[in-house]
């Protein structure tokens, strides 16, 4: 067998690929975009490209391929992505190499890597709950990222916090994400201020009442959502991740004061910062890429000290 895989994170702006080692070496990294306005026929014909680019980097031929994608996914389908505009493509069809192939949503592979390598590794039962553009969750049960039935689960951003508050591009009214992403907490504050192009990371450190308004609404937010989850699920502790967690003690110090006040019957599980940065989504699918070749048994032994660039909002 080979002594690498192919790994590839796909993201709506860009694509984070690597070779990864029967030992967890990351062998080689590179991004390269994403031609989203090109339509879904360019963005599946730029991963077959930047796959075999990857594996023409490596000595030899890969054992497995690991994608971590968005939408709904299979462990064989991309069935649906409503960023990337593609339905129903095949594993398959996302590699010309002749090696076996394995799917995963992009959050829910990030989560399993929290879980094997990172914050979570150790603990059976707790939730990876990216904050970034966006907000979605990986709910890691026994173990193991967890979907639900029909591969919603965890779509906790769009969980209502505020029934009679803003309505969410989703259609629902109140949703966490319209309050407390990155990209909701930039655009309310640039909204109330009359200011456009303000950033998360400008309203968090800002003294500005206005500005300390919307981060309170934003913590409000997050922590009616967690309460929900732990009532709910009872996990072992919570990892956030993606930009937003960067903000670091103004982020956790009140999130984690009100969760507690929220659960009065009950303690609340630990807060913890994502440990993986931006390679959790890359590192899972190399995760995926050896299962599919059989060696499930592969990443608890990986020793990760990957944290090489900030992350993103």
């Amino acid at each position: 067998m080979s002594s690498f895989v192919v790994a590839l994170d796909v993201g709506g702006t860009s694509m984070k690929g690597g070779l990864v080692s029967e030992s967890g070496a990351v062998l080689l990294s590179e991004r390269c975009p994403t031609p989203r306005a090109e339509g879904p026929e360019a963005v599946v014909a730029a991963i077959r490209e930047f796959i075999s680019h990857l594996a023409d980097s490596g000595d030899g031929i890969p054992a497995g391929v690991g994608l971590a994608v968005p939408g709904l996914v299979s462990e064989d389908t991309a069935v649906y992505a409503a960023n990337l505009g593609w339905r129903d493509v095949p594993a398959s069809d996302f590699t010309s190499l002749d090696v076996p192939v394995m799917l995963g949503h992009d959050v829910r592979t990030g989560g399993l890597a929290e879980s094997v390598l990172g914050a979570g590794r150790g603990v059976p039962d707790f939730l990876f709950l990216p904050i970034g553009t966006g907000i979605a969750g990986a709910m890691i049960v026994h173990g193991q990222p967890y979907g639900g039935s029909s591969g919603w689960g965890g779509e906790i951003g769009h969980i209502p916090v505020f029934p009679d508050g803003e309505q969410c591009a989703c259609g629902q009214f109140g949703c966490l994400e319209t309050y407390a992403s990155a990209a909701s907490v930039g655009r309310r504050y640039s909204l109330r201020a009359g200011i456009e192009g303000v950033r998360a990371e400008q309203v968090v450190s800002s003294d500005d009442p206005l500005a300390v308004e919307v981060w309170d609404e934003a913590v409000e937010a997050l922590s009616l959502a967690l309460a929900t989850y732990t009532l709910l699920l009872d996990p072992s502790m919570i990892v956030l991740g993606g930009g937003l967690a960067e903000a670091g003690p103004a982020l956790f110090d009140p999130v984690r004061t009100r969760l507690v006040k929220r659960l009065a019957f009950r303690d609340a599980p630990p807060l913890l910062p994502a440990a993986l940065g931006v390679d959790a989504g890359m590192l899972g699918a190399a995760l995926l890429g050896w299962r599919a070749a059989g060696r499930e048994d592969l990443g608890p032994g990986w020793v990760m000290d990957v944290r090489s660039e900030p992350l993103v909002s």
